[in-house]
């Protein structure tokens, strides 16, 4: 009778030594599956798309440390020679300092102003379920499809007659107008998917809706206020047209538009053009460089709840 234990051995293995049993055979390659022909498609398309991407990034750096003759000889070529006298000029010429501390007050109070109104219009509007703030909504919503090159002509006459054109208040209360739509839309759509059960145990506190605000909304807000001032300061900083309309001091001016005023309607040089362009972008790279850390972690606290 067979033990319950006992373990059925192939005949062709009987009495071979431990040593000297069959390497085990090599299987075969793995078939190309749809879901495995998608998977290369897409690496393939991403690495296409970051080629793509860095890119005219690479072009610019490099033509900006060579030559004007090099550059006039084989725009496209291998680089000769490189020189760090174009950013030198382009240095002095934009008055690089004064016009990039113009650049980071204006964004800087912007952003401010953005993210305070817009996180206390929102709330209510998030809160109260009366058709007028339907309405409300819906008007800020609106607002967020009106191009800014429709309101620049009434802009200009609403601050020439508060007189104030050519100050940095009256380009900082345009830029929080313009965006304060999207903004509402932000903190909205964000605010209504937190619960109101702590509301209700700060109102059985004693919390009034101001208090209750700033002391349990305020800090959920975090990773809806990290989007926002990612997208609002990279289109403020890179904006040209209000700086470029209702400043007339070039003292006062942003480093963008004194950038842009190396494009000549005739003749264009990429070594003082492309110059000017990286040392705009440079104290806002720089910033998301050090501050990423705290950007990436306050959008990524709003997919766990």
């Amino acid at each position: 009778m067979t033990s319950p234990l006992s373990i059925a051995v192939p005949a062709a293995e009987v009495g071979r030594p431990a040593g000297k049993r069959d390497a085990p055979r090599p299987s075969a390659a793995a078939p190309w599956t749809p879901r495995r022909l998608a998977a290369g498609l897409g690496t393939t398309v991403l690495c296409l798309g970051t080629v793509l991407f860095v890119l005219p990034f690479v072009f610019t750096i490099v033509t900006s440390l060579r030559t004007a003759a090099d550059v006039a000889r084989s725009p496209l070529g291998v680089p000769h020679s490189f020189t760090l006298k174009n950013f030198t000029q382009a240095f002095s010429q934009i008055h690089y300092g004064t016009s990039t501390l113009n650049t980071l007050l204006i964004t800087g109070l912007s952003c401010a102003l953005i993210t305070v109104l817009g996180a206390l219009a929102g709330y209510p509007l998030a809160r109260i379920t009366a058709g007028w703030s339907t309405a409300v909504y819906r008007l800020f919503i609106l607002g967020t499809s009106i191009p800014v090159f429709v309101v620049v002509a009434p802009l200009y006459l609403l601050m020439r007659d508060l007189n104030l054109l050519d100050t940095y208040a009256g380009v900082v209360f345009i830029y929080t107008a313009l965006n304060l739509p999207l903004a509402v839309f932000f903190y909205t759509s964000f605010i209504r998917q937190i619960p109101t059960d702590l509301e209700e145990a700060a109102a059985l506190d004693g919390c009034g809706a101001l208090r209750t605000f700033f002391v349990i909304i305020l800090p959920l807000l975090r990773p809806v206020t990290s989007t926002l001032l990612t997208f609002i300061s990279l289109q403020i900083w890179n904006d040209l047209l209000v700086p470029l309309v209702f400043l007339q001091d070039p003292g006062k001016r942003t480093v963008m538009v004194n950038a842009y005023s190396f494009i000549d309607p005739h003749t264009v040089q990429p070594t003082t053009l492309f110059p000017a362009a990286l040392l705009g972008v440079l104290p806002l790279f720089v910033i998301f460089i050090f501050f990423q850390r705290q950007m990436v972690a306050g959008m990524s606290a709003g997919a766990v709840k």
